[in-house]
């Protein structure tokens, strides 16, 4: 990875907890590439946060493998980025333990994503889900991280993070980067089909509200077909009065870079059916060299396996380094 020294580094980690949707690619992914020329970037694929919740096993280990394709065929090159499973790289769990140990009880009783997870998995409220941050800021401090993209959902782990690398450091000396948060150029803020409300999300109760980067043709047209418009029958862009027809128009827009004013023009006089039919072709055709290009990879696990063996490798060897370092500090023998 030619200059990464001289690069800032951006470590993301994604939990193969669901297929990735339309949403994900036009808001997050297809925005990463280009961080490669700038960043010297790190991106996992979060197997070890995603047990917190009970997981088939069979379809856990499916959609890892599919997620470390899919995000190969939107543009991430393995030999710019390092992309590994979490699971692969050891020092994730022996840093999470010893951040387990500097990290406040009263820390973690505070996070609002224990809260919400606890009140939606009653019977399964285990200590991973609670010390889950602590995992977190390992992952990230191992790898001396600059900056780390921020969602919502994940600003106040990051915020924690900040306060447990300087609490080490406070006692042990300058040994972990503390992270700033990376506010990642703005996509593209896609809604469910359905209920136009609310984002689009893989964890929708309502399956005809979201459209997934792998999904058939067929099955996205449908959708598209199905999706909720209102009785005023003209294209116009009103986000308050038009939600659905907004939602649809912000889809079209991405998939064809033509503005609102230009998709107006283009459906006047046409009625919603045209225009659904429209957008779907435009998603299908966005996503079929994406579909295509993971399918190649599925089908070949040779090589697939030897990219994600070679990002355990680099990221290994990274992780290794600022293992050694705060085993040393904490008073543990070299082996």
């Amino acid at each position: 990875m030619e200059n990464e020294t001289l690069k800032r580094r951006i470590l993301s980690g994604i939990q193969p907890s669901g297929d990735l949707t339309l949403g994900s690619y036009l808001g997050a992914i297809r925005n990463w590439a280009a961080l490669a020329d700038e960043y010297d970037c790190f991106y996992m694929l979060a197997d070890m946060h995603t047990i917190t919740v009970r997981q088939e096993p069979a379809e856990l280990r499916r959609r890892t493998l599919t997620q470390v394709a899919a995000y190969i065929a939107c543009g991430l090159d393995p030999q710019k980025n390092t992309l590994f499973i979490q699971s692969h790289v050891p020092a994730h769990a022996q840093l999470g333990w010893v951040l387990d140990c500097y990290t406040m009880f009263g820390e973690l009783s505070r996070m609002t994503q224990f809260k919400d997870k606890s009140a939606k998995n009653t019977d399964n409220v285990n200590a991973g889900l609670f010390t889950y941050p602590a995992l977190m800021a390992a992952d990230i401090l191992l790898y001396q991280a600059d900056l780390v993209p921020v969602g919502g959902d994940q600003k106040q782990h990051v915020e924690i993070c900040r306060d447990i690398a300087a609490r080490f450091n406070g006692i042990y000396g300058n040994v972990f980067k503390v992270p700033e948060p990376y506010i990642p150029k703005v996509g593209a803020r896609i809604m469910s089909l359905s209920s136009p409300e609310s984002k689009m999300s893989k964890s929708d109760k309502d399956q005809n509200g979201c459209v997934y980067m792998l999904e058939k043709p067929e099955d996205i047209l449908r959708k598209f077909k199905k999706a909720v418009t209102d009785s005023e029958a003209c294209v116009r862009y009103d986000q308050k009065e038009k939600p659905g027809v907004s939602n649809l128009m912000q889809i079209y827009s991405v998939c064809t870079n033509r503005d609102f004013d230009a998709i107006e023009a283009e459906f006047a006089g046409h009625g919603y059916g045209d225009f659904k039919a429209a957008v779907g072709e435009a998603v299908v055709e966005l996503l079929r060299p994406i579909r295509e290009e993971t399918e190649r990879l599925l089908a070949d696990k040779a090589a697939l396996q030897a990219i994600y063996r070679d990002g355990a490798e680099r990221a290994s060897r990274v992780a290794g380094r600022t293992l050694g370092k705060v085993y040393k500090k904490v008073g543990f023998i070299d082996r």
